[in-house]
């Protein structure tokens, strides 16, 4: 699996149309989309995924802010929503030359947690229907595997971030009950190419897919990662960051040189109805012509774009507003998901 940071062929993206993930405040979100869209676009394809209703709303709110039109594609895809990071096509390469893209179709149960994921499912396999693209069924045993692409993130070169929270859990959202950690470990390595795993403990507060890694540690570039850290010690993400500190002090890459850390600051705790949302700078995206990161009207904004800009001079460092988008308990990490160039 080729990290984020190498060329893109394009990114999937699906246009929001399910209400009931920004219950009360869906209004804003299409113009966050467009804005993600337009800084997308400039450097690759954007390949949306869109019913008609959408599409006709996705072309109106895209021509609205400028976006360039020649660059992106819709595919009319039934979806039952439109976090394209865990349910779209996970894409990885062969070794031969010329390198070729091939989707490894893992399962999507919309987290272990919600009822609504049948059409999300069956995503991977339509889009490599219609791009011709090999597809690469991922097993774990002699059972389908369920993994998300939020759960994991990977350097390029062998070394997998995962956390036990997300894969590891029996009880709570557990996606591949039956299969404990050498189990999971072999299947990353038999479906991603991976050869090095690096277990983190848990997620982030108000992170509902239990444990996502990238709402908290991320490859920046193949021997460097960020972590977030929280300075508040009453927050409730103090204690567990703090322990994935320790773990990460410890760990090595695929090439038995210590992992690179540098830390990202958390925002303020933000709330809507007494619920805290996942906030974090680290739900960013690299696409070929920026990095884009969230940010939350928080005085921690400018430190983690400073942050981050120093640690990836191959693209511009944007911040985007996500306030709003986070309500829908996910950010620009979790809309996208990245195709690498052939």
């Amino acid at each position: 699996m080729p990290a984020e940071w190498e060329r893109h062929e394009a990114t999937w993206l699906g246009w929001p149309s399910n209400k009931t993930d920004w219950p009360g405040k869906f209004a804003p979100i299409p113009w966050v989309y467009g804005e993600i869209v337009r800084k997308i676009a400039p450097g690759e394809i954007v390949r949306i995924v869109a019913d008609a209703p959408s599409r006709t709303q996705a072309e109106r709110v895209l021509k609205r802010v400028g976006a360039d039109l020649s660059h992106i594609e819709f595919f009319n895809f039934p979806t039952n929503r439109g976090w394209t990071r865990d349910s779209g096509p996970l894409f990885v390469q062969n070794s031969r030359e010329p390198r070729e893209a091939i989707i490894a179709r893992f399962r999507f149960n919309a987290w272990a947690k919600y009822d609504d994921w049948r059409k999300d499912d069956l995503l991977p396999e339509r889009v490599a229907k219609r791009l011709g693209i090999h597809l690469h069924r991922a097993r774990i045993g002699d059972k389908d595997f369920v993994l998300e692409g939020g759960s994991i993130d990977v350097n390029g070169r062998g070394s997998l971030l995962t956390t036990e929270e997300c894969l590891l859990d029996p009880l709570v959202q557990a996606r591949n009950p039956d299969f404990g950690r050498q189990a999971i470990e072999q299947a990353l390595r038999d479906n991603l190419g991976v050869s090095n795993i690096l277990w983190l403990n848990k997620g982030i507060a108000g992170d509902d897919t239990h444990g996502h890694v990238d709402d908290l540690c991320r490859f920046v570039n193949p021997t460097t990662v960020v972590l977030v850290q929280e300075s508040n010690p009453h927050d409730a993400n103090y204690r567990p960051l703090q322990e994935n500190r320790e773990r990460l002090q410890e760990m090595r890459l695929e090439d038995g040189t210590k992992v690179q850390t540098i830390f990202l600051p958390m925002p303020a705790p933000l709330f809507l109805d007494g619920q805290r949302l996942p906030a974090s700078y680290a739900n960013f995206y690299m696409a070929n012509a920026a990095l884009l990161v969230p940010t939350f009207n928080d005085s921690n904004d400018r430190k983690a774009l400073d942050i981050l800009s120093e640690l990836v001079t191959d693209r511009p460092v944007v911040g985007v507003h996500a306030v709003d988008l986070v309500w829908g308990l996910g950010t620009i990490h979790c809309l996208t998901q990245q195709q690498p160039a052939r």
